[in-house]
């Protein structure tokens, strides 16, 4: 990972439950060296909170709204802040 440790916070939407989407995630991240965790929203959607270096977290960022993410994504909705550190890995929830 490189520089200042952030967070990002996304929400993803569209057809991304039951595609694969947490786990491909999950190997991007890990890919990637961030820590964090993606998981499925009752109302349909996949959140993600990943932390690292800020390059890092823009690359994830690209490749969810990318044609290789999994299943059909409609929106992604993220937001940077602090990291907290309360995270060791990639993990799915």
């Amino acid at each position: 990972m490189s520089g200042q440790q952030m967070r990002l916070t996304a929400t993803v939407t569209g057809r991304v439950q039951g595609v694969g989407f947490r786990f491909r995630t999950m190997a991007e991240a890990q890919k990637l060296g961030l820590d964090g965790e993606a998981w499925n929203s009752l109302d349909g959607t996949v959140r993600i909170v990943a932390e690292g270096g800020k390059p890092e977290l823009e690359e994830l960022l690209a490749w969810l709204r990318s044609e290789h993410a999994p299943g059909s994504v409609d929106n992604v909705d993220a937001e940077y802040g602090a990291a907290t550190g309360e995270f060791t890995g990639f993990g799915v929830g």
